[in-house]
This record gives structure tokens, C-alpha cells and sequence, in this order.
């Protein structure tokens, strides 16, 4: 029962998705923004759809693991409403931490990258998903079940969070009040997705901003500084479906194809994007240090 409840959850959101998106477009039209165009919205739909594709290629997989790892867990929660919490908040940070090592790490970014990847910033954005995350996002869901949380609860609240992710994707809603010190605001997520050096790497979490802030990860969006969307390098070929998806693997592949000592592939591999061995290119916190 719990296991259709997710897609119960996902199916009951999609009418107020069409509702909210129907409303922003209505709003860009009339106040003349170029916030959508067709062929965006397209590449949106069609990474999204191979997402999906693959979590559920996926799931019967991940669905064994992360219940072995319950049946093995350390601690049993009887309390319902502590139990849903709890979950909330570890499943928030969880995804804190997997969204951190994605910026931090090229290999991780060669999945990411994907969800950067439109110059445009609109909710369909969204939906513009980190391709092949499925693929390895379970393993960081581990944790969870070995403190006592179901596989199927997981993914659900994984569901439930990742609606609130997907509606901080607009230009239409300026900042929240007291809102902006306790969660993850489109203000805030306006941030993440700047290619702007000072915003580079900040506001990773899905909901609560308070991981941001313990951690040094947090930005606010600043009057003075006009956030300008997608990647900092955006050398992809809009037009070729492959390219769309799989620009950053190739560009890492080229790079083992070089003479480079394994000790500076592995480097590039597994260091934050932008570093290199020659200092052409730098990292977001070399960048960054100009702000310090």
C-alpha cells in the first residue's frame, strides 16, 4: 500500500503543477520576461523522462538494498509523528550532502551538470533532471535505513521534498521574510543556479537552508549582483539529444585519452570541477577568494 502512495503522491501533484506553471507563464507573458521557451522546456521534459526511465529500471534494485540495510538497522522508531520528522530532516540532509559532493566532485558533476545546464530559470527548470542520478543516489539513502527507516517511507518522503525542490524554481517570487532564515526559497535557489562566481556552489539544500548555513554553503541573493543563469561554460550542443546528457562524461573521457600522469586524470576525476594541473582553469573556491 505504501509502495502506490508515492505514485499516488507524484500523481496528485501533477494538476497542481500544470496550474502553477500555466500561472507563470501567464506572468512572464504579461509582464514581457523571457522566462520559457519552447525547445527549453522541451530539454527539460526529455531529461526528466529519462530520469524516470531510469529510477525505474532502477528501483527493484535499490528497493533490496535499502531493505536489507532496514532489516539490519540499529534503531526502531515507534513514535509515527517522530518518525516522519526525523526522516524529514535526515532525508533533507542526506540530500545536502549528495548535492554538496556533486558541485565538489567532477565525476559527481558529470551527472549534475545536466540540471545546470539552461540559460533559462523557470519551474520547468526542475524538472531538467541530473540525468543518471539514480543510479548511485540510493547509496546515500543508506544511512536512512540502517536508522530504522523503511525503503518505501524513503522514497516517498524523497517525493514529498523533491515537489518543494521543483517550485523554487521561479523568477516570480521575491524573498520570504523570516522564511529566507529557516528554508530553501526560490530567492535562494536563484542563487544555486547563477553561474555568477560569487554564487557558484552555494545553497545546496532541498529544503531547509539551515544546512547552508552550518556549513558555509550559503549565499543570499544580493541586489547588486544580477544572477545570471546556467553553466559558466555552456559549450553544449542544444540540438544534440546525446550531447544534452552525456557533454560532461565525454569531456572527462577525453581527458584520460591524454598524456597526463594517472596521479592528475585521478584529479581531474574526483577534484572539483574547474581544476586543473596547469592553472588555466579553477575551481569555484579559487574564484571565490576574491570575495574574502
Amino acid at each position: 500500500m505504501q509502495h502506490f502512495s508515492e505514485f499516488g503522491f507524484v500523481a496528485t501533484i501533477i494538476p497542481i503543477y500544470a496550474v502553477v506553471i500555466g500561472i507563470e507563464i501567464l506572468l512572464s507573458s504579461i509582464q514581457s520576461r523571457p522566462v520559457y521557451t519552447f525547445k527549453d522546456t522541451l530539454t527539460n521534459i526529455y531529461q526528466t523522462t529519462l530520469n524516470m526511465g531510469l529510477d525505474i529500471a532502477f528501483r527493484t534494485f535499490y528497493l533490496f538494498v535499502l531493505g536489507y540495510a532496514f532489516q539490519h538497522a540499529f534503531v526502531q522508531m515507534e513514535h509515527k509523528i517522530l518518525y516522519w520528522a526525523i526522516l524529514f530532516v535526515a532525508e533533507d540532509f542526506v540530500f545536502y550532502c549528495m548535492h554538496l559532493l556533486e558541485h565538489r566532485s567532477r565525476l559527481f558533476w558529470s551527472v549534475h551538470f545536466t540540471h545546470h545546464s539552461s540559460s533559462t530559470y523557470n519551474l520547468t527548470t526542475g524538472f531538467r533532471s541530473s540525468v543518471f542520478q539514480p543510479m548511485y543516489r540510493f547509496i546515500f539513502f543508506l544511512p536512512l535505513a540502517f536508522l530504522g527507516f523503511k525503503a518505501l517511507d524513503i522514497l516517498l518522503m524523497y517525493s514529498i521534498t523533491q515537489i518543494y525542490g521543483i517550485l523554487v524554481h521561479t523568477q516570480m517570487v521575491n524573498k520570504l521574510g523570516f522564511l529566507e532564515h529557516i528554508l530553501i526559497t526560490p530567492s535562494h535557489h536563484r542563487v544555486h543556479h547563477a553561474n555568477n562566481d560569487r554564487y557558484l556552489d552555494k545553497n545546496m539544500g532541498m529544503c531547509l537552508i539551515i544546512w547552508d548555513k552550518l556549513f558555509g554553503t550559503f549565499q543570499a541573493e544580493l541586489p547588486e549582483e544580477k544572477v545570471v543563469y546556467g553553466l559558466a561554460h555552456n559549450d553544449i550542443n542544444p540540438n544534440n539529444p546525446i550531447d544534452l546528457v552525456l557533454h560532461e562524461p565525454i569531456k572527462l573521457g577525453k581527458i584520460w585519452m591524454k598524456e597526463l600522469p594517472l596521479q592528475d586524470k585521478l584529479k581531474y576525476t574526483f577534484r572539483a570541477p574547474g581544476w586543473s594541473h596547469d592553472g588555466s582553469t579553477k575551481t569555484a573556491a579559487e574564484l571565490q577568494k576574491k570575495y574574502k
